[in-house]
């Protein structure tokens, strides 16, 4: 049975924009409904379970793992999961919150939390791609309802703006390094940390490249299916970042591009904005 299609344009407003260009990121209500989520669930779902490779017990692995089970370019082993990575109302919300005309995929992710799963470090997703991480924005959708208690996320406010806070990648020093600014005053009176968002089914968070995040862990009974979409601006060019995860994220997600080359690939197609919807509509 066909999924629907994810084309309807959602209402944006000007004050959406401004939030989220201040904060660097925002939690925007029903981008799906509820029966839309729930048709698309079931394929996420199972594309993850045939395609997740990691079978160890929570207690045999590295915090890294211990925080989700990360599974990545689901759109391209699932024609639904597809239409879910590749929505227009989706694309067109990422675009119009960076002020841009169209955006590119970057590449999805499910991250899934399992029940007692770890908490997700403190990190700055940037410090991994080769791309202006100001140009660059995530979607990060439960497929559930979610509670705090189940592993939602926290921002540091601000943090958008600010690009690299530290060379540390997510792992125990990244948290270290941002739990002792955050003890000490520096990062909660300069960039506010957000409290951990409740999100009824249908709800996304969007949020920037450089923007300063963490989860928290899952102390429920289920595990907490979450499916995210990454864009970047069309027209963006690869840069010279160093680090062997953004060598590796720009033979991966950006095959043949160099630095200094338009960043596009048939793995990133270019996605349209919609015409905006009447807010309130």
């Amino acid at each position: 049975m066909p999924a629907p299609p994810l084309s309807s344009p959602y209402a944006v407003s000007p004050d959406d924009v401004a939030a989220y260009r201040r904060d660097g990121h925002i939690v925007l209500r029903g981008v799906a409904s509820a029966g839309e989520v729930t048709a698309y669930g079931p394929a996420i779902r199972a594309a993850v379970s045939a395609n997740n490779t990691e079978r160890r017990p929570l207690a045999e692995r590295d915090l890294y793992s211990q925080a989700f089970l990360q599974t990545m370019n689901l759109w391209q082993v699932d024609e639904y999961v597809a239409e879910f990575v590749l929505s227009q109302r989706f694309a067109s919300i990422a675009a119009q919150l960076l002020g841009v005309e169209r955006v590119r995929l970057y590449h999805d992710q499910a991250l899934f939390k399992e029940p007692g799963g770890a908490f997700t470090p403190w990190h700055q997703d940037a410090g991994y791609w080769p791309l202006r991480g100001e140009r660059c924005i995530t979607m990060w959708l439960p497929l559930m309802a979610v509670q705090p208690a189940m592993g939602t996320l926290q921002f540091a406010s601000g943090t958008n703006a600010a690009g690299s806070l530290s060379d540390e990648v997510i792992s125990q020093a990244s948290e270290d390094h941002f739990m002792s600014l955050v003890a000490d005053g520096l990062l909660d009176g300069r960039f506010p940390v957000t409290e951990p968002a409740t999100l009824a089914l249908g709800d996304a968070s969007f949020h920037g490249g450089w923007t300063l995040h963490r989860a928290l862990p899952n102390d429920g009974a289920e595990t907490r299916a979450v499916m995210t979409v990454i864009w970047f601006a069309d027209g963006e060019r690869v840069i010279d970042r160093p680090g062997e995860h953004a060598a590796g994220d720009l033979a991966t997600w950006l095959p043949g591009c160099a630095p200094g080359d338009l960043a596009r690939s048939p793995l990133s197609p270019i996605l349209p904005r919609q015409e905006q919807a009447s807010v309130g509509a």
